[in-house]
Order: structure tokens, then sequence, then C-alpha cells
């Protein structure tokens, strides 16, 4: 059985972050839905960005930056959490993707969530967010997740609700996973020409 991998992306810029326990509650949803052996690889933008910057200045990705990148684009599908400020995904949630290849995430499964200090930031998810994976041609998932501050803590129905939504997009993202060819590593070589070519005579 193939074993498949997630990749998370948390864009919080505090620690601890609630956009960080978000994405964790939803990649946990998810590999619940997938064979055992599922594996999560989360990448914490916050730690990445000087690289972020630096690519988008000079056009060359660091180490670190590199690695993370890799991981994103060879996962079989893809969680990507923000924190929303000024109703809209914060600027090194949008740096990171600008840095990608625009074919990138063509096609891969995403799950999008947000986190906000009010209800009325919620709308966010599909009036900016949503079209930016849209655009990157990504299969977003129907169910987006959108926890407020007073999610966090609170008791009886809000609690409840907040629970069934991560549980109905990690079964969504787990079945749309499911449903795909494993994206497996890109060989860098794949398309190298070969001595015996190179050498052959005119």
């Amino acid at each position: 059985m193939t074993v498949r991998n997630i990749a998370v992306i948390s864009a919080g810029l505090s620690q601890p972050s609630s956009t960080r326990l978000l994405a964790d509650q939803l990649a946990a949803a998810t590999a619940r839905g997938l064979p055992a052996g599922t594996q999560i690889v989360t990448v914490e933008l916050r730690e990445l960005a000087h690289d972020i910057v630096n690519n988008l200045l000079a056009g060359f990705p660091g180490p670190a930056l590199q690695r993370a990148t890799e991981q994103v684009i060879s996962a079989d599908g893809l969680i990507a959490a923000t924190p929303l400020y000024s109703g809209s995904y914060n600027g090194l949630f949008k740096s990171f993707f600008d840095v990608l290849d625009p074919d990138a995430l063509a096609g891969k499964p995403v799950l999008i969530a947000a986190t906000g200090g009010t209800v009325r930031h919620s709308l966010a998810l599909e009036h900016a967010i949503r079209p930016l994976f849209s655009y990157l041609r990504a299969a977003t998932v129907p169910t987006a997740v959108f926890a407020a501050t007073e999610d966090w803590g609170a008791a009886g129905s809000s609690a409840d609700a907040l629970t069934a939504r991560i549980e109905r997009a990690g079964a969504e993202l787990a079945t749309a996973i499911g449903q795909r060819e494993h994206a497996a590593p890109a060989d860098p070589y794949a398309s190298a020409t070969s001595f015996r070519q190179l050498l052959r005579n005119p």
C-alpha cells in the first residue's frame, strides 16, 4: 500500500499560534481518513521569512526554503492555513506561494483554513484564499475551515461546530488524496541527454 504524505503550511506569526493549532487538527483529521503510516510534514513560514524575502529579491532560495518547497511540491495533499489581516491572508502566506513555480500545485488536493479575531473575517476564505489556489490550478476541497478567537476554549455548540467542520474538511481532503495517483518526486535528470546520444557520430 502506497504511503501518503501531507504538507502543512502554517503562516502564523506568533508562538504559540492558533493558526498552527488549527493546521495540526486538520492534519490529524485528514490522516484519520488515510492508511496508517501517512506522513505529515509541517512548514512554519515564520521560520522561513528571511529566506522568502531573499528569494523574491535575488531569485534563489536558501537551503531551508528549497527543502520546504520540495516537500510541498512532492506532497500528495496540502493544508494551507493563514491568519487573516485586513480581510485577507497575510503577506508571508502570499509570498511563499509567489516563490513556487506557477504550475507546482496544479491538480494537487488542497484544504484551506484561516484564523481571525471575529467571524466577520470568515468570508475571506472564499473571496481571497480560494481564488488564490484556483489561480494556481490546485484542487481545493469544498469545505474551508475558519476559527475565530472565541472558538478556542469554547464549549457547547460553538466547539462542536468547529470540530465537525474540521472532521468534514479532513475527510474531504483524505478522499481527494486517495483518488489521486501518488505524487512521485520529480527526477531532475529525467530529461537529460544520455552520453550515448552526446557522443553519437553525426
